[in-house]
């Protein structure tokens, strides 16, 4: 008699990081923000996965690499309401809410091609706000609003 299989099992990692809950849209943005095209560990990377939250969602695994802050903080511009589990003998010891920090500095191109950071070597700043359209980046510079969405990162 044949089964009924309702889950797909992924295989766990001993040692590394778990990125969940990623909007399935931005599942390959995050993936390139990684360039884990370069790894050399085991990656797994699924998406339009069944949610509670979000109804469906992405995930990546990544066997043996950890994040620093500044990598979280460009994850959050592209999916800012994800999960990062910390994966060590294959049990989760830290688990961070990744979101939107307040500023961000030297991540992000201020698209005023007249802005002094498009001119002198100095690291970009934007500060995060919201205003009618929804959030935005202010560059503390010249002050242009860029939409999340139309962000480039550097």
């Amino acid at each position: 008699m044949k089964e009924d299989k309702k889950e797909l099992s992924v295989a766990a990692i001993c040692n590394g990081t778990v990125i969940d809950h990623i909007p399935p849209e931005k599942l390959f943005a995050v993936v390139a923000l990684l360039h884990l095209e370069d790894a050399t560990a085991p990656i797994t990377i699924g998406n339009n996965f069944a949610g509670h939250k979000q109804g469906k969602k992405g995930i990546i695994k990544i066997a043996d690499r950890f994040f620093e802050d500044d990598v979280l903080n460009r994850i959050a511009l592209v999916a800012p309401h994800v999960t990062l589990n910390v994966i060590r003998d294959y049990k989760v010891v830290e688990k961070k809410q990744v979101e939107q920090p307040k500023e961000f500095i030297g991540i992000v191109r201020c698209p005023n091609p007249k802005c002094i950071v498009n001119h002198e070597p100095m690291p970009t700043r934007f500060e995060s706000a919201t205003d009618s359209s929804g959030s935005v980046l202010i560059c503390s510079y010249c002050g242009r609003k860029v939409k999340n969405e139309q962000v480039e990162l550097l």
